[in-house]
């Protein structure tokens, strides 16, 4: 009688045992380096979390983190939904693409931080210069990702649309998006990461508000606990943030190509 074959594990339980080993193994890591350079550099894993709780428990916690999420969410939108609207007329016009796609690759290569001067003559101190300087992180991914994916759509598809007299809106509903969707969310995830950078970027020079606040705050009274908290903060929030959005990407790839 032949032999049975071994059963397999599944691939997500497999998938799932390496991100647990990986988190193992940073935690393990962390608390190693805490140790070799003492708790007024780097906090350990456990006082780190312990922090954190009482730093999110304090009564003005809720507000910075309410400041810093409705700046984000603005500057999101403004990233996401115009990224796509101008990624997609840059992509359906290819003489305005060429043109300007070697601007917004320099612009992009850029360190934004250099700018920050000019977003603050144009938008001023406060929320208006958060929301600006996230979107001008966001944005540019989500342009390039479009305009490319846009200009890769086989020409059967926009031939398809015209035959059916079909109005730009409905062209870009109903053609060029769906067409385009796998690229253009991989955009959306990149200009999700770089907004959130942004934001928290814009309120660390110019609010008095905010996580950024915060943090700065922190970096200048040399409180070297609170920094490794907010940062954990941010590290995992961002983290679940990108997974969720990877998995869409996943997802997204594998029914259009699959």
């Amino acid at each position: 009688m032949a032999a049975h074959a071994l059963p397999r594990a599944p691939a997500a339980s497999t998938a799932l045992q390496d991100k647990l080993l990986l988190l193992v193994a940073l935690v393990v890591g962390w608390q190693f380096l805490s140790l070799a350079t003492g708790p007024e550099v780097l906090t350990a894993p456990l006082a780190t979390v312990q922090r954190l709780a009482r730093l999110m428990a304090a009564p003005d916690f809720a507000g910075h983190a309410a400041e810093t999420g409705s700046a984000f969410a603005v500057a999101l939108v403004i990233s996401l939904v115009g990224g796509l609207l101008l990624g997609a007329l840059l992509g359906a016009h290819r003489l305005s693409g060429e043109v300007t796609e070697p601007l917004l690759v320099g612009l992009y290569s850029i360190p934004k931080i250099t700018l920050y001067p000019v977003v603050l003559l144009l938008f001023g101190l406060g929320m208006s210069a958060k929301i600006a300087f996230g979107a001008l992180h966001g944005i540019i991914p989500v342009i390039l990702f479009t305009m490319n994916a846009v200009r890769n759509i086989p020409h059967v598809y926009i031939r398809a649309g015209r035959s059916m007299r079909l109005s730009p809106g409905q062209m870009f509903l109903r053609v060029l998006v769906p067409a385009s969707l796998p690229e253009i969310v991989t955009g959306f995830r990149l200009g999700f990461s770089l907004t959130l950078l942004g934001t928290l970027i814009g309120e660390m020079f110019a609010s008095q508000r905010g996580i950024g606040y915060l943090l700065i705050k922190s970096m200048e009274n040399n409180n070297p606990d609170v920094i490794v908290a907010l940062a954990l903060l941010l590290v995992v929030l961002a983290t679940a943030a990108s997974w969720l959005l990877l998995a869409l990407e996943r997802r997204v790839h594998g029914r259009f190509t699959g």
